[in-house]
């Protein structure tokens, strides 16, 4: 059922969304033109898909414990690490973008909700050394890969937590005074989704951004990205279909882009 309604909503989304030419906005017509759709590579993109390659030749079987998009029957499956890098890690293109944004915008503080193999914790953390990342991961014997993955890259300025969402949010959010930038993707059910922004929203700041997951994962992904989206606290949000950017800058308008990715 999830399935069919990605499909409808991927159309739909290709024939509504805009591009450059839709955008009156001079930061947001920066921010698409110079980042969201720009395309250059960098150095560290290849360590990092080195390691996706890896984990995409791996035949090494983990017990995986699926707090997030899993029923009740897929509590713990045993998988492949080829499978998980397959199927439950972002593609390159979306991953380039996190590190763009990133790279851009030069966050201190940045949080991620749902580690997984630590592709994209690698790209949220490759672009300031000095940043700190918190990454959260529910599932003890993905975040131990993870880790190693993070050993094998050369990246110091990562912090794990491991743990059902409910208990190691509070945790992470311990290590910050604000946020400055947060990837959520580690629970695609609305209640959940709704919940972790909303505890999130308490480290704001003007300047934060906050990136969803999957948008369209579901209709109650897609429920929760309408509230997040119209917030009192959100300025502007910007629909990519793939995932979706919440800005809370105060001295721009309230606005909502839908935009070709």
């Amino acid at each position: 059922m999830n399935q069919v309604f990605r499909s409808i909503e991927f159309l739909r989304h290709r024939l509504t969304a805009g591009d450059e030419h839709d955008i009156h906005s001079p930061f947001i017509y920066d921010l698409y033109t110079n980042i969201i759709t720009e395309n250059n590579a960098y150095y560290v993109f290849d360590k990092i898909e080195s390691v996706r390659s890896k984990m995409l030749l791996s035949e090494e079987k983990i017990l995986v414990q699926d707090f997030g998009t899993g029923g009740v029957e897929q509590k713990q499956r045993v998988l492949k690490l080829s499978f998980i890098a397959r199927h439950f890690v972002k593609p390159e293109k979306e991953a380039r973008l996190l590190f763009r944004l990133v790279n851009f915008f030069r966050p201190l503080n940045i949080l991620e909700l749902g580690t997984s193999l630590g592709i994209t914790t690698l790209y949220l953390a490759t672009p300031n050394s000095k940043s700190k990342v918190v990454t959260i991961e529910g599932c003890p014997n993905t975040a131990a890969v993870a880790g190693k993955n993070f050993e094998l890259a050369g990246i110091t300025n990562i912090i794990q937590e491991v743990g059902e969402f409910s208990k190691s949010l509070p945790i992470a959010l311990s290590h910050f005074k604000k946020i400055d930038f947060a990837y959520f993707d580690g629970n695609h059910r609305k209640d959940a989704t709704l919940q972790y922004f909303n505890s999130c929203l308490q480290y704001h700041h003007a300047d934060s951004i906050f990136v969803f997951d999957d948008i369209y994962w579901s209709k109650e992904m897609a429920d929760a990205w309408n509230e997040i989206r119209n917030h009192p606290a959100v300025t502007v949000s910007i629909d990519l279909y793939s995932m979706g950017i919440v800005l809370f800058r105060d001295t721009l308008p309230k606005q909502h882009f839908k935009l070709r990715f």
